[in-house]
């Protein structure tokens, strides 16, 4: 059976962060995720983790300078002591929290080089955390909403994880990139089901609830969950309304406001 984590970044905005452990554990979740949690102490992320039984199962490195354009520093030229430094917090957040997997992101750069320095990158991150137990995550993202993006494609990301060669780098499958980006996203996720290490879903257009837009999400889910994925899917959407408004479609899998 398919396995939910509320993102907690996008999901339960009607609550203050920490608050929204408890919303998403109320309604049924039993895990969450989350984008940049460095605003909040970890000791308070974790009590209320504690407190509810929930755990999480992902967050994001720092991206660098959002407001200067980063997306990310891990191929970024010149940027090596910035990447070191945001490994470095993922790491001792991710640790003091218990969360096992830190997603990478690989940023927009401007150069030839910079696939060979998001391989040599990605394999120094996966060696600070291999003996914590934790994963690195790389994610391809589209480059209409991410433009100029290092990595665009989920065989681009096969191809990277190879080249690295750590146990411990896995694939962030997300369904809204993938669709827009390459389309036939069952074909993709069977193929890259090997090294995947995590899920995300929305819908599209408007990234929302997955029970809308051009994706069948119910079908996939139970698709994923027939081909052997045991790990959790990550609901990274906006919702449309408010979250308990718009938790119908996660009833059949025991979620909602009632879960």
């Amino acid at each position: 059976m398919p396995r939910f984590a509320a993102n907690i970044s996008t999901m339960f905005n009607e609550h203050d962060f920490v608050d929204r452990v408890d919303a998403a554990a109320a309604c049924g979740f039993a895990a969450v995720e989350c984008q940049f949690p460095y605003e909040t102490a970890p000791e308070d992320l974790r009590a209320r983790l504690d407190a509810t039984g929930l755990t999480l199962e992902l967050l994001n490195a720092p991206p660098g300078d959002v407001a200067a354009g980063d997306r990310g520093l891990a191929s970024l030229d010149g940027r090596h002591e910035d990447f070191v430094e945001s490994m470095q917090i993922a790491a001792r957040y991710a640790e003091a929290v218990g969360c096992s997997r830190i997603h990478v992101l690989a940023g927009c750069p401007t150069d030839g080089g910079a696939t060979q320095r998001f391989v040599d990158r990605l394999g120094w991150a996966a060696d600070l955390v291999a003996n914590a137990e934790i994963d690195i995550m790389i994610e391809p993202m589209n480059l209409r909403d991410v433009p100029g993006y290092l990595l665009m494609s989920s065989k681009q990301a096969e191809r990277v994880i190879t080249q690295v060669g750590r146990s411990n780098l896995k694939l962030q499958f997300d369904t809204y990139h993938l669709q827009i980006q390459e389309g036939d996203v069952l074909e993709s996720f069977t193929r890259c089901l090997p090294v995947i290490g995590h899920v995300q879903c929305s819908s599209l257009p408007g990234r929302h609830e997955p029970d809308r837009g051009e994706l069948n999400h119910e079908w996939l889910f139970q698709a994923f969950d027939h081909a052997g994925y045991e790990g959790w899917i990550g609901c990274e959407y906006q919702p449309a309304s408010s979250t308990l408004d718009g938790l119908g479609w996660g009833a059949r899998w025991g979620l909602g406001p009632n879960g």
